[in-house]
């Protein structure tokens, strides 16, 4: 008996802007200068107020942080590509992405400084809470994707998850439910090599992630997570294609996280100087102001300008956040849509005493 080849798949990798901020001309997109110099201001914005939250963490006046350096071309280019239309779920790493949202930066912080009113999202944001548990937001995703095909609606999900989501059931499950249903969700793996301390090669035996959408039945690609016009590009088509009923699609944003897992973790414990070096060599930041330059758009006046902008937001956010008079009775009644007896009880015990 003959064998006959039943299924054969590959992955592209797609890099328009490399290390250096060389544009691939075949490929660049011709994206307007606004355009470019938002995502440029935001990188910017995200790094700077990404090294005050650490700051404040380690001062005492904000908790737990997962920092984001090196990721920025990821959070910055994906939001960017999402319509009004969209919705926003995001792993604990994207939560930047809620300020691209219309979020004020303040709020955001309050967040991460433990205040309940920090994740009482505006409706007109489109955007869930960032997920804690690793992995959960994907079935968020699904299952809201599912409720928009059943509804009509022309609009798409777009969920983030880092490379060690992809070893929780919760993402298999999501992939499998989305691929059956066609729902228009697409998944952002943001491959940043390092689960905590655990290696990427230790997640996964697959040459890419990008390939496991395959076995679910639906398209994917890998895309270089350092280069803002990639992703930008790439998520964009996704969300515009799910939108339009072509089902769901699977984008693995190979990065690099620079700093600590959460400031409660010590990299230098698990990986080399050498290996950190390798990747602040391929800065997202760095590449898009080269390549700005060229087009006349970066100078050093120019980001003089942009640097003292995101300071001055940066620092208007913080005093916002350190005088926000909370209400502690929210740790109770922000967690369920109606507060059971037993929590009724425990206010009580907590004010009443």
């Amino acid at each position: 008996m003959p064998i006959e080849r039943v299924f054969q798949g590959t992955i592209d990798h797609l890099q328009i802007l490399d290390k250096d901020g060389n544009v691939d001309t075949n490929l660049e997109p011709k994206l307007p200068n606004e355009l470019l110099d938002k995502m440029y201001r935001l990188m910017v914005l995200g790094r700077l107020w990404d090294k005050k939250c650490i700051a404040l963490q380690r001062t005492g006046r904000m908790y737990t942080y997962p920092p984001l350096e090196g990721q920025e071309a990821v959070t910055v280019g994906a939001t960017l590509a999402l319509g009004n239309e969209d919705w926003f779920i995001p792993s604990y790493r994207e939560s930047f992405g809620y300020y691209i949202r219309g979020l004020p930066l303040d709020i955001i912080n309050l967040g991460w400084m433990g205040v309940e009113e920090g994740l009482k999202l505006d409706k007109k944001a489109k955007s869930f809470p960032y997920a804690i548990p690793i992995g959960t937001q994907h079935t968020h995703a699904t299952g809201v994707a599912y409720a928009l095909k059943l509804k009509g609606e022309r609009s798409a999900v777009l969920v983030c998850g880092g490379d060690g989501s992809t070893s929780e059931g919760d993402f298999h499950d999501a992939l499998n439910f989305a691929g059956v249903f066609q729902v228009p969700c697409v998944f952002l793996i943001v491959n940043n090599q390092w689960a905590i301390s655990v290696p990427r090669k230790s997640q996964t035996k697959s040459e890419t992630i990008a390939q496991k959408a395959l076995g679910y039945g639906f398209k994917a690609i890998q895309v270089d997570g350092n280069d803002i016009l990639a992703v930008y590009n790439t998520v964009k088509e996704a969300l515009e294609n799910a939108r339009s009923g072509s089902g769901p699609f699977l984008i693995e944003a190979v990065t690099y996280r620079i700093g600590a897992h959460t400031t409660a973790d010590d990299p230098k414990k698990y990986r080399s100087e050498e290996e950190v070096n390798f990747w602040r060599d391929r800065d997202p930041i760095k590449r898009l102001k080269v390549y700005l330059a060229k087009k006349g758009v970066w100078n050093e006046d120019y980001e003089a300008k942009v640097n003292a902008e995101a300071v001055k937001i940066i620092d208007d956010a913080v005093q916002k956040a350190e005088t926000y008079k909370q209400e502690p009775k929210n740790m109770f009644n922000f967690l369920y849509a109606k507060m059971t007896k037993d929590l009724e009880n425990q206010m009580k015990e907590c004010f009443e005493a």
